[in-house]
Order: C-alpha cells, then sequence, then structure tokens
C-alpha cells in the first residue's frame, strides 16, 4: 500500500525584528476522501497559537513559497 503524501503542511511563522519571518514545520494535513473536510496531524504546536495551512509541494523546499516570494 503506497504512503498518501499530505495535501497541506501546517506551520507557525515566528516575526522577528527587523529580519524575516520564520516558518516552523509543525505538521500535515489530509483532505477527507469526500472534500468535506480534513485531519490536521501535527507534530508539534505553535508558540502563538495560530497554524498556517500551505498546500504540499514535494519539492524538498525548507521554507514555502509566500506572497512575498514572488514578488
Amino acid at each position: 500500500m503506497a504512503t498518501k503524501l499530505p495535501d497541506f503542511r501546517a506551520y507557525t511563522v515566528v516575526e522577528r525584528d527587523g529580519q524575516k519571518p520564520v516558518w516552523i514545520d509543525l505538521g500535515a494535513a489530509f483532505l477527507h476522501q469526500d472534500g468535506a473536510g480534513m485531519n490536521v496531524l501535527l507534530q508539534a504546536h505553535p508558540l502563538d497559537g495560530k497554524i498556517i495551512l500551505r498546500p504540499f509541494i514535494n519539492e524538498g523546499r525548507k521554507e514555502p513559497s509566500t506572497p512575498a516570494d514572488r514578488t
């Protein structure tokens, strides 16, 4: 049986004065087969209580692409 890749990665972002924010990988999210929800599996918990879900792209990047990265 093949392992299903996640549909989303879960991150928290730590803002730093005068520096780029740090994206910390918390876990993954998998869509339900019926498309009506998802399971979020966390390997850690965010320090500030905010979780960001981004589409999973299996390209070996350490940080996700953000809108600011694309300008």
